[in-house]
């Protein structure tokens, strides 16, 4: 009897010492390719980020013609992004995410032979960047919609704190290694790096099995009991399939009410953030790739470890008010940036990486959770148009105000969030947002 009982009770031991909410997902074949191939890839994105931004401000020296780069991308990406939603949901996920990563290896690829031959120029970026939006926009809502096919529902917060996880450990650890990597063999190779990410992420979706697209459940015929179900309804035409996620999104108040702050905290953020940041960093800490890198590692680290309490902690009844609560002080700390020194801006950077985390899968997980399938990619796409909409608006409003007073518009910018965050109370989304 202890020969059967002592096994028994080591696998026990063993399963608490993995992190069983996160590792779960991974037991699903497909959902484990996906998983290496988006992990490789968002790898890449963090020598691509960096790389970029050290390329442009080394051409021009302006934080404008960055912020002009960057906003090339967002335009297509806001404009396009409904319909890539869409597109998620009448054609495999599997499919358009793996094209997506083909487009994407070949366009990085061009801009690393540029480099290599010292003919790069600010426009060619400019036109990469709409490339780069415009398969963007239909690649985010299938990453969001595969997920929630290849894995049970009740495995949906492990699987989307695993993929996000892992997405904030690449911020964390991949910075460091792009400002390495740029300081050390240049910026093309950086480039060439995120290429053969690209590539790697494609190989992965190539293999993965699971290609089918959900569909509207047949349900019997009313009034007609046992009768046959009636036959699957076909993919509306794409205006009608767009007015159809439309009103599901703004027909449910917690929904509306979170589009419009995540909107709003996307103008506060990304502009400061993504522009602003490695402006600080050159001009007013005197530091170099490097300190760029160590500052957004700082906040990769603090994203993954809220993540990993979303899989530790039980899921809090009223997410609304922690959105609410923990908004507020992501704004006082996007204010402090603009006024302290680098080392405390590391430690805000820190923190504000715990609650985004955090609050990113759980709001993830709960949209998914009460969204039929065949409508999955609508409504994720529709969540993400706020924030997308407003990168191209915040991007060009940073990229005028950093030259001016960068120290001003972080503060601005902070306001702003602490605001909508007022603004979201007296909107009643603590009591609607819950599980």
């Amino acid at each position: 009897m202890s020969e059967t009982v002592q096994p028994a009770a080591q696998l026990g031991r063993l399963e608490r010492l993995v992190w069983l909410p996160l590792l779960v997902p991974l037991r699903s074949r497909d959902y484990r390719l996906v998983w290496f191939g988006e992990s490789v890839s968002l790898l890449g994105d963090q020598f691509h980020y960096v790389a970029l931004s050290w390329l442009v401000l080394g051409l021009t020296g302006s934080g404008l013609a960055l912020g002009t780069v960057l906003l090339a991308a967002s335009l297509p990406r806001g404009a396009l992004l409904l319909f890539g939603g869409v597109l998620a949901d009448r054609v495999s996920p599997r499919t358009v995410m793996l094209v997506s990563n083909v487009i994407r290896a070949m366009i990085t690829t061009v801009i690393a032979a540029l480099v290599f031959g010292s003919q790069i120029q600010l426009w060619q970026l400019v036109v990469a960047g709409v490339l780069f939006g415009a398969v963007d926009a239909v690649f985010y809502p299938a990453i969001s919609t595969i997920v929630a096919r290849l894995v049970p529902t009740g495995q949906l917060s492990s699987a989307n704190a695993l993929l996000q996880g892992t997405q904030q450990l690449m911020t964390m650890v991949g910075p460091a290694m792009a400002g390495i990597a740029v300081a050390m063999i240049g910026i093309g190779a950086a480039f060439a790096i995120d290429a053969v990410s690209f590539a790697v992420a494609a190989i992965a979706l190539w293999l993965v099995r699971q290609s089918g697209v959900a569909r509207p459940v047949a349900r019997d015929v009313p009034g007609e009991p046992g009768a046959a179900p009636a036959p699957l309804a076909e993919h509306p035409p794409v205006l009608r399939a767009l007015v159809e996620g439309t009103r599901v999104v703004l027909g449910d108040p917690a929904m509306r009410v979170l589009v419009i702050l995540s909107t709003a905290f996307n103008v506060a953020f990304t502009g400061p953030v993504v522009v602003g940041l490695p402006f600080l960093v050159q001009v007013r800490f005197g530091g170099d790739a490097s300190m760029l890198g160590l500052l957004l590692a700082a906040f990769g680290a603090g994203s993954v470890a809220g993540i990993v309490l979303v899989g530790s902690l039980p899921r809090p009844r009223s997410l609304g008010r922690l959105v609410l609560g923990i908004g507020t002080g992501l704004g006082i700390g996007l204010a402090a940036i603009g006024v302290t020194p680098w080392q405390v801006s590391l430690v805000v950077l820190l923190l504000a990486g715990v609650g985004v985390g955090y609050l990113n899968v759980s709001i993830i997980s709960w949209a998914q959770a009460r969204t039929e399938p065949h409508l999955l990619g609508r409504t994720m796409s529709f969540l993400m148009l706020g924030s997308v909409v407003a990168a191209p608006l915040s991007l060009g409003l940073a990229g005028l105000l950093v030259d001016v007073s960068a120290t001003a518009m972080f503060v601005l910018a902070g306001g702003l969030v602490v605001a909508v965050c007022v603004a979201g109370m007296a909107g009643g989304l603590s009591r609607r947002m819950t599980w």
